[in-house]
């Protein structure tokens, strides 16, 4: 797909840059490098790839069942560059687009009590999200020039969730401390970028480790300290905080130097469409205890009416004419939005000063229209753990810079869970976040990265390269999630130690894990085998990782009720079939 000359810049740039890091895959089909770069001899025929997929032997103690869920394929046509797991908060922080099925309400700012109050595609009622990168047909010549070029003139930075408009109302007594520690948060993403400076123009994965690490650190003891100042002053537990913990490296500015094709500009508004509003927490001052409470659940009743607001975008599209989204849903969300607003504003009246200006939050926009405010998603200016927001998908092709070409959509997608060799499974907490795969092998490393990719009738076989499938057979990605529990934390710092993958040889879950249904999910593709062959069809990604099959991952909120989380658990335990 790339000319000889593009491969050998853009593979001499990375494995300068990462010291030919070398991956241990599950297929015999890998590169054995970090390499990011997308080309025909990253397709490989499926019957090359000798058989690698064992299943432990179950035990006494096994639980061998399997629920299935049934969410359908995106018939709504939720897509989204948001990653509520791995980028909370940041909005269009994938950078490229992804399938969601399950929950309709969800986007990078839901709480869990959306996620609760959200309808669902699912038969059964689960409310849980699934969402993975979507697959493309592009029959142009991706250019490997362009991409080495745009990584040419880039200055990686990091990119961080914001603390600022997620904090709960913050009491007057601990504004002063908070405020202090916001700016330290500040001043510790501006050094890391100062570290991050070194390496432009370059993918230097030690570098960024070293660099996320550090500003982990720094972070979890901040966002605790500021959690602690809230509850010593009579705000309560903040809860949630650890998610916005960690950090990414960004290539964001590779953007400019990428395309979008020339269909991508014909659409006035993005078909991804999401309702923007201005964030409320981050503009409240100190907050009177008396008025914490009910501040606090007002700022929640916004977030309500607008998870609200969203999922009425995604079921009512195409109804009505020009007009049907800024009569039946922006108007009727700013008349509610602003009689919240005014009841904040009473609220704090009652022992402090009124908060001016809450009016003007009220009003929204639809992702594609002209934004609230000048330089970011938050109607604000740009701080530098809120960075100004990425560009939204353009046109019927939903296109982030080079990730273009048709959407590709699944013909099938089998979710299961399943359970374990060694012992009977727990029900999952409810909203535990999960993530398998890693979306970033080549700016962060291939330790997290998992062959994913098979064919139809090849069960017995995953390849870290794109499947070039016999006749007949589809493409298909089966995608394993974590299936050990610390048995106390929904997330992590990292999003991922809360979690852990059972011994590959025994299936045996780790010293103070215990097993927890563990979710499958198979996504099948009819792909026509001319474009398989020459090499047409790729995942989205970010722009530094260039289409690298070795880059799939998926995505996992729970969202199942406690009842019916036991009902699955009871079914594996049992070793039925169920639905």
């Amino acid at each position: 797909m790339h000319t000889r000359t593009a491969r050998i810049v853009m593979a001499a740039a990375v494995v300068a840059a990462t010291g030919a890091l070398t991956a241990t895959f599950v297929s015999s089909g890998g590169k054995g490098t970090a390499d990011a770069a997308t080309e025909l001899n990253q397709f490989v025929p499926i019957q090359q790839v000798r058989p690698n997929v064992r299943n432990p032997r179950p035990g006494a103690q096994a639980s061998t069942g399997v629920f299935t869920v049934d969410c359908g394929t995106n018939g709504n046509g939720k897509f989204s560059p948001d990653n509520p797991v791995a980028q909370p908060g940041i909005k269009n922080g994938a950078e490229h687009l992804h399938d969601f099925i399950g929950n309709l309400a969800i986007t990078t700012n839901s709480s869990d009590a959306d996620l609760d109050a959200s309808g669902t595609t699912c038969k059964n009622g689960d409310k849980s999200s699934y969402f993975w990168p979507v697959v493309r047909i592009d029959k142009t010549v991706r250019s490997g020039a362009d991409t080495a070029r745009a990584l040419a003139a880039t200055t990686p930075m990091v990119t961080c969730p914001s603390v600022r408009d997620r904090l709960p109302a913050v009491p007057a007594r601990a504004r002063a401390a908070v405020d202090t520690r916001l700016a330290a948060l500040d001043r510790a993403v501006a050094a890391a970028n100062k570290r991050m400076a070194a390496s432009k123009g370059r993918i230097d994965a030690r570098l960024n480790a070293s660099v996320l690490a550090d500003l982990r650190t720094q972070r979890v003891r901040l966002i605790k300290s500021i959690s602690d100042d809230i509850a010593a002053a009579g705000g309560g537990r903040t809860s949630g905080m650890v998610s916005l913990v960690e950090c990414d490296a960004s290539y964001d500015g590779m953007h400019a130097g990428m395309r979008h094709s020339a269909a991508s500009v014909k659409a006035a508004l993005a078909a991804s469409a999401q309702i923007q509003c201005p964030t409320v927490r981050d503009k409240l001052p100190g907050v009177p205890a008396q008025a914490v409470g009910e501040v606090n659940r007002n700022l929640a009743e916004l977030d309500r009416q607008l998870s609200e607001a969203n999922e009425r975008l995604i079921t009512t599209r195409g109804q009505g004419g020009n007009n049907f989204v800024d009569n039946a849903i922006l108007g009727p969300l700013k008349a509610k939005r602003t009689a919240v607003l005014d009841r904040i504003g009473i609220a704090i009246s009652r022992n402090a000063a009124r908060p001016r200006g809450l009016e003007a939050l009220a009003g929204c926009t639809v992702t594609g229209q002209a934004q609230n405010g000048p330089g970011n998603q938050n109607g604000g200016a740009a701080t530098p753990s809120a960075p100004a927001a990425l560009p939204d998908p353009q046109g019927p092709n939903l296109e982030l810079p080079n990730n273009t070409g048709g959407v590709v959509r699944p013909a099938s997608v089998l979710i299961e869970y399943r359970g374990n060799p060694t012992s009977k499974v727990v029900p999952m907490p409810k909203f535990l976040r999960a993530l398998t795969g890693d979306a970033k092998p080549t700016s962060r490393g291939p330790a997290n990265a998992r062959a994913t990719w098979t064919c139809s009738g090849f069960a017995d076989r995953l390849a870290d390269k794109y499947p070039i499938c016999p006749q007949g057979s589809q493409v298909q990605r089966v995608q394993d999630f974590p299936g050990c529990w610390d048995g106390k934390n929904i997330d992590s710092t990292n999003h991922r130690d809360h979690l852990a993958f059972a011994d590959a040889g025994t299936g045996a879950c780790k010293q103070g894990f215990v097993a927890i249904p563990q979710l499958r999910i198979t996504i099948s593709y009819d792909i026509p085998r001319d474009v398989q062959v020459k090499g047409q069809f790729a995942l989205d990604s970010f722009p530094e990782e260039d289409h690298n099959p070795f880059s799939d991952h998926n995505d996992f909120i729970n969202v199942n009720s406690a009842r019916t989380m036991q009902k699955i658990a009871t079914c594996i335990n049992k070793g039925k079939t169920c639905r």
